[in-house]
């Protein structure tokens, strides 16, 4: 009997590709689908073939609402054609793939693969959606998705990454806090990873990972971060120096609110370091006795940090620069390369730093001895 009723339907469905209307080929379509789900569980590969066949060629002559129909009915099917499934999967219209993309286990990994390489956003944001996902595939939707890809495959617990898709996901999180919490979230991220989440979050941000994280992970995240800021800020013990009137002369301009980044530019252009020292410690908040470590190194990067947090100009970081000890004889290679440092350290990670070096006066004093 169903022998018979294919063969009357495949006769049918030539009947209706050449000769039939719209409504009639979309008939066709629904009576052999019908009988599709009516032996699914029983049918056999060659007869999962011929339906593939028939449906396959109908489906290349109906219009766009009949796809999505036919589309959402074979999308979870555990047998479903499989050439059908790889033809509307990549449908351009997303109401037809969609569903498709989404639930489908017809779909191997290499059929993701391409179409996450070539298809449009919302084929990708689709894709991110299935329950499981694996990490040949993340990989491609963290290379090339937008932000809604990145969200949707960060929270979804079934994807899994590789090193190298989480690292890229993080790196992509800059500035975006739910995406940057969404990644938090995630049991499989490596400690060294989270760690790299925390230096590029907000400290809005940074508490409430913080709050979710393991314990011991919570410890060795904040542990390393007060490393790197000492680390950093390790310097030469500082000589004796009379800061009395350089305090004196700042504190008057604080007290008459004329303490400002031009009146630090003019002090450190003017070669004044003791002023310059006073001043940007008053201006960054960090300790007096921290600054003047910092300002002693040999090297700017502090002075980069400081700058950038406080939100100064190149032409005010490169003055407090040269006013440093045995800074004046800096080459102007030297002098580009910390423009280049500067341009690309991001104020957020600088003020991560600061926030360290103002309550680290006990450890970086406790260094000179």
């Amino acid at each position: 009997m169903a022998a018979i009723a294919r063969e009357s339907l495949i006769i049918a469905l030539e009947d209706a590709i050449i000769r039939g209307s719209a409504g009639r080929r979309i008939e066709v379509l629904r009576q052999i689908t019908d009988l599709f789900f009516a032996g699914a569980e029983v049918y056999d590969d060659e007869q999962i073939a011929l339906f593939d066949d028939v449906i396959g060629r109908l489906a290349n002559a109906i219009e766009a609402e009949a796809r999505i129909e036919l589309a959402s009915r074979l999308a979870p099917a555990e047998n479903a054609p499989p050439r059908v499934i790889r033809q509307l999967a990549r449908d351009d219209l997303i109401d037809v793939a969609g569903p498709v993309l989404s639930q489908s286990p017809r779909l191997t990994d290499d059929d993701l693969i391409d179409i996450a390489r070539t298809k449009s956003q919302p084929h990708l944001l689709a894709i991110s959606e299935r329950e499981e996902i694996s990490p040949p595939v993340t990989d491609v939707l963290v290379a090339r998705g937008n932000r809604e890809v990145m969200h949707t495959v960060a929270a979804n617990s079934g994807a899994r990454f590789t090193d190298k898709g989480l690292s890229c996901l993080v790196d992509r999180s800059d500035g975006d806090e739910s995406l940057q919490m969404a990644i938090g979230r995630r049991r499989d991220l490596p400690p060294q990873l989270f760690r790299a989440l925390i230096a590029k979050a907000t400290q809005a941000v940074q508490k409430r990972l913080l709050a979710i994280a393991n314990p011991l992970d919570a410890r060795e995240v904040q542990r390393v971060l007060a490393s790197v800021a000492d680390r950093i800020g390790e310097a030469v013990a500082p000589a004796k120096r009379d800061f009395t009137a350089a305090k004196r002369n700042v504190e008057t301009l604080v007290s008459r609110s004329a303490l400002n980044e031009i009146q630090l530019h003019n002090f450190a252009r003017n070669g004044r370091f003791e002023e310059t020292l006073v001043a940007l410690a008053e201006l960054t908040g960090v300790p007096l006795e921290v600054a003047e470590r910092l300002l002693l190194g040999s090297q700017p990067d502090p002075v980069l940090i400081l700058g950038k947090a406080a939100g100064f100009t190149w032409q005010t970081v490169r003055a407090i620069v040269l006013v440093r000890p045995g800074a004046q004889e800096m080459s102007q290679a030297a002098l580009d390369k910390a423009l280049s440092h500067f341009e690309c350290l991001s104020v957020q990670t600088a003020q991560r730093v600061v926030r360290f070096w103002r309550v680290r006066r006990n450890t970086l004093t406790a260094t000179a001895g």
